[in-house]
């Protein structure tokens, strides 16, 4: 157990959850002096609260891209990780260089004047900012749903904070869009498709986790999003914006 060191063992009652059955825990671990540490038992289901705190972070990302519930909830409720903004506007940078390789293939435009430079450059700004709306239409889609169908799970301004840094954190699978195109053949649009697959079934266990729901809700809730999104992007289109 000496990687639990770092951790951080005692806290308010319930600022820890049990990974197995999402029970409220005081503790990860106690540590009884002498590099002797001991992982805390939930007294719900009689399991150790937290067993990755032992494990590799390379274990634990393993497990939380397979959509384990068990990583999604010690990454989400046991650890003190800060990183959801500069990994959503990472994933969306990722997004928008997809977007413009795609609309400079498109347009077959060779001159090096600097005014088409500057116009390509305006598209890549251009592209970003499609991106940012979709993805906040998306989200926006998922919080009408869950709101309108289960109102008692986000009634704080805590509920919100915490579902929205679980969606921005399970968006982590498009960062595989960058060698997806860099290592470009045949097969990139079938993989362009299952990164979009990938990170929507991360959405889904992030939403099941946090708010402790069944496997239906969250997915209906991804299919609103989906549909706020596509409506997004087909007023962009009637707009005449290439997205």
């Amino acid at each position: 157990g000496g990687r639990a060191g770092s951790r951080g063992g005692m806290a308010a009652l319930g600022a820890y959850r049990c990974i197995e059955c999402n029970g409220a825990a005081a503790e990860l671990y106690r540590d009884y002096r002498r590099g002797v540490l001991r992982i805390s038992i939930c007294k719900s289901c009689q399991k150790p609260v937290d067993k990755y705190i032992e494990y590799d972070p390379v274990i634990i990302l393993i497990n939380a891209v397979l959509c384990k519930a068990q990583a999604y909830r010690h990454i989400l409720f046991n650890t003190k990780i800060n990183i959801h903004g500069k990994l959503c506007i990472f994933c969306l940078l990722c997004e928008a260089y997809i977007r413009w390789l795609q609309l400079q293939d498109s347009s077959q435009n060779t001159d090096p004047d600097d005014l088409i430079r500057y116009a390509k450059e305006w598209d890549f700004y251009r592209m970003f900012g499609i991106a940012t709306l979709e993805q906040t239409s998306f989200f926006i889609g998922i919080f009408i749903t869950l709101w309108w169908m289960t109102p008692e799970m986000l009634k704080r301004k805590s509920d919100f904070i915490l579902l929205l840094k679980a969606l921005l954190l399970s968006t982590y699978g498009k960062l595989l869009l960058i060698p997806a195109v860099i290592w470009e053949h045949d097969y990139t649009p079938l993989c362009l498709a299952f990164i979009k697959v990938f990170v929507l079934i991360s959405n889904s266990q992030a939403i099941r986790v946090t708010l402790n729901l069944n496997r239906i809700l969250p997915w209906f809730a991804i299919f609103f999003g989906l549909i706020l999104e596509n409506g997004v992007v087909c007023l962009f289109q009637k707009i005449g914006w290439d997205v």
